[in-house]
């Protein structure tokens, strides 16, 4: 999960670079992180 999350962040900064920053793309990643954070908390208890 944590390689998807990383994978998609370097997608959306990329996206960003080339085409504008979209609001949306970076939302998404940021639950994303957040669910991947979420995954790893739950693992560690």
């Amino acid at each position: 999960m944590a390689v998807t999350t990383f994978a998609a962040l370097v997608a959306v900064s990329a996206y960003s670079v080339v085409l504008g920053s979209n609001g949306w793309l970076w939302f998404g990643w940021i639950v994303l992180g957040l669910l991947t954070l979420g995954l790893a908390a739950s693992r560690n208890v």
